[in-house]
């Protein structure tokens, strides 16, 4: 895919990425997804979960989206995050709130470890408005990746748990 521009901020050390950006078409409307953590994407390369993440945006009907993360450090196994000692990343709140005052909608989608050092509730106490793909048997917001491609995003608040 030919972006207009894309962007990631990350740690000088490199180990924690605090957002990626990308944009596809000029216009406004722009989408924030909320993950777990971030993996191997950077400024030019796209993973499989921020290809997943465009093609909803696009068929959404927007322009641009921004990936933030409930945890910075970069990680592509759940047990990685758990064994740093700071999984969170000293700016990322930071972060996490300029990209929500920016969005035009905000997708949580950070899966069944959301709860770890109780950051989905911070989240879902400071925003209130959060949409999510669909809710999984957990009732956290379900990772984008292996999700229907026509999926619309729904009120997290009052959505319905699904096991497809």
């Amino acid at each position: 895919m030919r972006y207009i521009s894309q962007n990631a901020q990350f740690s000088s050390c490199g180990l924690y990425r605090y957002n990626l950006e990308r944009t596809w078409a000029k216009g406004s409307g722009r989408v924030l997804f909320i993950g777990l953590n971030p993996s191997t994407a950077n400024d030019q390369i796209d993973d499989p979960t921020i290809r997943r993440c465009v093609s909803f945006s696009r068929t959404w009907g927007y322009c641009a989206m921004e990936i933030v993360n409930l945890f910075a450090y970069r990680a592509t196994h759940f047990s990685d995050l758990k064994n740093t000692k700071d999984p969170i990343g000293h700016y990322n709140d930071r972060w996490i709130k300029a990209a929500y005052q920016k969005a035009d909608i905000i997708v949580a989608c950070w899966g069944n470890h959301g709860n770890y050092l109780q950051r989905s509730n911070t989240i879902k106490l400071q925003f209130k408005n959060l949409h999510c793909i669909k809710l999984n048997k957990t009732l956290q917001p379900a990772h984008p990746l292996y999700q229907k491609r026509d999926l619309n995003p729904l009120p997290m608040f009052g959505a319905k748990n699904s096991s497809t």
